[in-house]
């Protein structure tokens, strides 16, 4: 963008460059060879030509690849001299399914260029002195949540991702980031699939593995009293088949063989369909424990966006805990939790407030030494203001978007907070995706 904005102020005289506007014909295709110098935030490999930068779609920084251009991106590459660092991916699916797209890196470039990413959103908001520790991998057995995609292609039912773009669905047959036990279970979800699709569009098949089994939310079917009336005993009956822990249509269970839950700490939590998870159970782990770290010796903690509870759960073992969350449904799952752990937990209450339009206010915290805020992948700067001017005197910042972090968090050190350990973790393997964890005291 800047570039553009430098050219379109030419020095009279001179011809101003033409900006694409709607309704241009498309570009004309170019092929040339060049090679990347680097990789770009979104997983692309970068080329900086002379009318700006050219996005290469599983390109490496410094291989040499040849390749037709349209406008700013690269299609059909050719690798011509192969990176050091390429090596083959894991899944026969790369290049077509919309994820992992970075499965031809070589781990220990792919881990430094995630760490990387954290420690220039820092330097662009000026925080460039602060220390990022190294990259922990937390990937584990792999991811215990997919969100999977039916549509009906020519009449016959698709099952799989969508492909970069999101322009079509690709079916798929293996998935290797997954937990086996959940990759063996989604490989046979078409039977589902079939029952609930309604005749036009197509519906996502969210799947969580959980200590009962797996349990599968589909959304997009339309009512679920019509699907339960007119399909009840087949998806009753493939439910059984596939040994699913739960099976619910649109937010309304209509088939549960055993109660789904997770340990998170000290409690269980059955979390509402189709709930918003950590990926992996190795990656809530890490997180949990930063944040646990993070918050030592605070008595009386906030826990702002708890989500189902995991990190109010945990937090819960050692100090009170507020947790504010604006979906109804996964404070009650969090709530639950916390009276049914026996005693084993310190005061749990629970807020329902949609902390994006109505940040919980400086005075509403007075009585907090601590506070964890994990808020959405676009940050929470209202809130953040609202924290910096509280007596909160410990904070874990979580965060899945080191753009969005940086930006809030110079507005905490501005008011006298400072990062004491800052540690990047990548639960999405071979994904552009970086979480962060920041311990922040004043």
């Amino acid at each position: 963008m800047k570039r553009l904005n430098r050219l379109s102020r030419a020095r009279p005289g001179q011809a101003r460059p033409h900006l694409p506007r709607a309704g241009d014909p498309p570009a004309a295709a170019v092929e040339r060879e060049f090679t990347p110098g680097q990789m770009g935030a979104r997983g692309d490999a970068v080329f900086e030509a002379e009318t700006g930068p050219i996005y290469v779609p599983y390109g490496l920084p410094g291989e040499r690849v040849k390749a037709r251009i349209v406008g700013d991106r690269a299609e059909s590459i050719e690798v011509l001299a192969a990176s050091a660092d390429r090596q083959t991916p894991a899944c026969q699916h790369f290049g077509r399914c919309g994820g992992c797209q970075l499965q031809h890196w070589r781990e220990a470039a792919y881990l430094a260029w995630k760490r990387d990413q954290v420690v220039q959103a820092l330097a662009r908001r000026g925080l460039g002195g602060i220390e990022v520790s190294d990259i922990v991998p937390a990937w584990g057995a792999g991811r215990r949540r997919a969100a999977l995609h039916a549509a009906r292609v020519r009449g016959k039912v698709q099952l799989g991702f969508i492909e970069r773009g999101g322009a079509r669905l690709t079916p798929i047959v293996q998935c290797p980031v997954l937990v086996p036990e959940l990759e063996a279970v989604v490989m046979k979800l078409a039977p589902l699939a079939e029952l609930t699709l309604p005749q036009r569009g197509e519906i996502t098949l969210q799947c969580l593995l959980t200590d009962a089994g797996v349990d599968v939310a589909i959304k997009g079917a339309g009512r679920a009293e019509a699907v339960q009336r007119a399909a009840f005993e087949k998806l009753n009956a493939a439910a059984r088949d596939l040994k699913l822990a739960r099976l619910s249509v649109d937010g309304e269970p209509i088939v549960t063989l055993a109660t789904p839950s997770l340990r998170m700490g000290l409690a269980r939590v059955t979390p509402p369909p189709g709930a918003f998870l950590q990926a992996t159970a190795e990656g809530e782990a890490v997180l949990g424990r930063l944040v646990l770290e993070a918050l030592a010796g605070a008595g009386r903690v906030i826990d702002l966006f708890s989500g189902i509870g995991t990190f109010a759960l945990r937090v819960a073992e050692k100090a009170e805990v507020l947790a504010a969350e604006s979906d109804a449904e996964m404070l009650a799952a969090l709530k639950a939790a916390a009276d049914g752990a026996g005693g084993a937990l310190k005061q749990v209450t629970t807020l329902r407030r949609d902390l994006l339009r109505t940040p919980l206010a400086s005075l509403e915290m007075k009585k907090f030494d601590g506070a964890v805020i994990d808020p959405p992948r676009s940050g929470a700067r209202l809130q953040a203001e609202q924290i910096a001017r509280a007596p909160v005197r410990k904070l874990a910042y979580v965060s899945c978007e080191p753009a969005s972090f940086a930006r809030d968090v110079k507005v905490l050190i501005e008011h006298g907070f400072t990062i004491t350990k800052l540690v990047p973790v990548d639960q999405f393997r071979w994904s552009p995706h970086i979480e962060l964890v920041a311990a922040m005291e004043r």
